[in-house]
């Protein structure tokens, strides 16, 4: 079976288990100054558990709010950030968290007073700024160009696949998100945000 002839759709699988939703996600940290000052001081994310990491308690392990009650957290130690982040099968490529369209302009305003680089992309279906973490972990931070509710959100990436097929596209692009929440009965609200390159492309 190719790739290609998977179907695409929002409708729960016939398998034997459903996850309900992204807990938390947990990654190898350097120490805990470092990580604070990166994901709370710089993006917002509120410190909402800090104790030993139950397996190793020679670490610490902390916990982040990313906005939505969904939670990120890190075992961390008396270790040196590192520059770069091992790549090969397996291994996380990047970390995506949501940004306000309306803070999408400060936002970058921000990297660049923290001194961080950061590249921007129009990725067809949303916006996105790429830049790395304390450790050179490459984090995306990305706004929807359009009000999506979140409750209808695979519903219409699935409509916006559909659309894309039938426009023999690369990728799925804004007439293919804006047909999809039409086609859904949706309410069409677009955000104002800046123009950026599009397609493909990421951090250098």
């Amino acid at each position: 079976m190719s790739d290609d002839s998977i179907p695409v759709t929002p409708e729960l699988p016939d398998s034997p288990v459903h996850t309900t939703g992204t807990d938390h996600i947990t990654v190898w940290g350097s120490n805990a100054e470092d990580t604070i000052a990166f994901y709370r001081d710089l993006l917002g994310m509120p410190l909402v558990l800090r104790q030993p990491n139950l397996d190793d308690p020679s670490q610490t392990h902390l916990f982040f709010d990313t906005g939505d009650g969904r939670i990120l957290t890190f075992f961390v130690g008396d270790r040196p950030s590192a520059r770069g982040q091992r790549a090969g099968v397996g291994a996380v490529h990047h970390l995506c968290f949501s940004v306000d369209p309306d803070e999408y302009e400060d936002t970058m305003r921000a990297l660049e007073d923290a001194g961080k680089g950061y590249n921007v992309f129009d990725r067809g279906i949303f916006h996105s700024i790429y830049t790395r973490d304390n450790n050179g972990l490459v984090i995306e931070l990305s706004t929807d160009k359009y009000e999506i509710p979140d409750d209808r959100r695979g519903e219409v990436l699935a409509k916006a696949q559909e659309l894309r097929e039938e426009d023999g596209a690369d990728y799925a692009k804004d007439e293919h998100l804006r047909g999809a929440i039409e086609a859904l009965g949706l309410e069409v609200v677009e955000h104002d945000l800046p123009d950026a390159d599009a397609g493909v492309g990421g951090l250098e």
